[in-house]
């Protein structure tokens, strides 16, 4: 592999992620230089393998070729190191096969992605919250656990928190998102939880807003909220490269819960979120506040 087709392929990931990522990219710009080219890598791979499972245009099939397909060639590629034929693989690889070796980050956590993505090609159905906790693991967590690598870590325990972390913006995004899972054959709520309240899939999918769903969703936001106090010491065991970015993301989703509380729990009449605005005032933030800590430490 030269050293070109490497360049290439940091230009691929982070042209990707600016058109792509939305706001989280302008946050990246936080980061120093070799950091927020390893995010946009980060995000191209996990963007990639997401497309690849999430195409309604192909058969449960076909994507699943696709994404065995995926894993078959990650696996040869990391077997392979850097002395490759570039052509053969796809191109956020090089750069992947970088970011892996120069922030230490283990391989199982890009396998473990592709697994989580797998298990969303059928109807999604989970019996208890821990069932629901290990899927988050694999669509989240384990993204948590790469950005601490590359942000940089001081204490072991960043790895629990990272994954309470993920699970926390997972579980947000399952809360916001509940009307689009269901028409794609997926509830992500615990059967338990929609027992315990009396309420069910089939009332889902009528979106039945009542008092049942409120005191349902009344529940998982306060369980989701709980995680994300508890997580919220990774701040303290990360590099202060990091500190500002986690704290955005951290407000961009902690926002999103805040709304959907808000609107009295009625996510079936609109799509909580913050407005662009107020997640580039975030992302802004987190900027200025890098660049200012920066500055101090090179005093």
């Amino acid at each position: 592999m030269t050293a070109l087709s490497l360049s290439h392929s940091y230009a691929y990931c982070q042209h990707l992620a600016k058109q792509t990522a939305g706001n989280f990219y302008y946050s990246f710009l936080a980061l120093r230089k070799e950091q927020f080219r390893a995010m946009c890598v980060l995000y191209a791979y996990m963007r990639n393998v997401d497309d690849l499972g999430d195409d309604p245009q192909r058969s449960f099939e076909e994507r699943l070729a696709s994404l065995r397909e995926w894993r078959s060639e990650l696996q040869q590629a990391l077997a392979s190191g850097k002395q490759f034929s570039d052509e053969f693989y796809h191109p956020c690889f090089p750069a992947l096969l970088d970011i892996i070796q120069r922030y230490e980050i283990p391989e199982h956590y890009f396998f473990d992605v592709i697994s989580g993505v797998e298990s969303d090609l059928q109807p999604v159905s989970y019996q208890t919250f821990d069932e629901l906790a290990e899927y988050c693991y694999h669509v989240a967590g384990v993204v948590g656990l790469c950005c601490i690598h590359i942000w940089g870590f001081h204490d072991d325990r960043a790895f629990d928190a990272g994954i309470e972390c993920g699970l926390a913006f997972q579980m947000t995004n399952i809360l916001r998102d509940l009307t689009e899972d269901v028409d794609q054959g997926r509830v992500y709520l615990p059967v338990e939880d929609l027992e315990q309240f009396h309420y069910s899939r089939s009332d889902i999918q009528a979106q039945i807003y009542d008092e049942r769903f409120k005191n349902l969703m009344q529940f998982e936001v306060q369980r989701t909220r709980a995680f994300y106090q508890k997580s919220e010491r990774l701040i303290d065991y990360i590099s202060p490269a990091g500190q500002g970015i986690l704290r955005a993301m951290y407000r961009i989703y902690g926002g999103i819960l805040n709304q959907i509380e808000r609107v009295d729990y009625d996510v079936y009449s609109s799509r909580a979120g913050l407005p662009r605005w107020r997640k580039l005032l975030i992302a802004g933030e987190a900027i200025v506040s890098s660049r200012w800590f920066s500055v101090r430490s090179a005093r």
